[in-house]
């Protein structure tokens, strides 16, 4: 065998082990990331945040490019009737970020948040976590 030939395949395998390498980190780094958001109302107040969220909130998250996967409220005490969970998609963490700032300086959303809190407010408390799906995730 030729030592062109040794070359050339040496240089070939070179080129695929790298290509390889380069398209599994591709496939291995997050496109998006989710965030899960757990509301804890006050007393009575589960059914007003919901109102907000589905008349209003989810609209404005739109227009701030801010992708909603789903909402859930639990079923089991003790969590039923003052908890709403949620879930949203956002294409890094930076523009998640980007995307809270100009929702939370939105005045379509003040004015929503200041008339639906007349009667005081409707959240004590609010759990975030920011997750990557994992390699054998449905959703990635």
């Amino acid at each position: 065998m030729k030592l062109s030939h040794l070359v050339s395949f040496a240089c070939g395998a070179l080129l695929m082990l790298g290509v390889g390498s380069l398209t599994q980190s591709r496939a291995q780094a997050p496109g998006h990331v989710y965030e899960l958001r757990m509301y804890h109302t006050n007393d009575g107040k589960l059914d007003g945040l919901i109102a907000r969220f589905r008349d209003h909130t989810v609209d404005i998250f739109n227009r701030h490019n801010m992708k909603s996967v789903g909402y859930w409220v639990p079923q089991d005490a003790p969590n039923a009737g003052n908890l709403l969970i949620y879930v949203l998609e956002h294409p890094n963490r930076a523009e998640a970020d980007k995307n809270w700032a100009a929702f939370n300086s939105d005045p379509e959303w003040q004015k929503v948040r200041a008339a639906s809190e007349v009667n005081g407010a409707l959240i004590n408390k609010i759990d975030r976590y920011f997750m990557n799906p994992t390699d054998f995730s449905a959703m990635k």
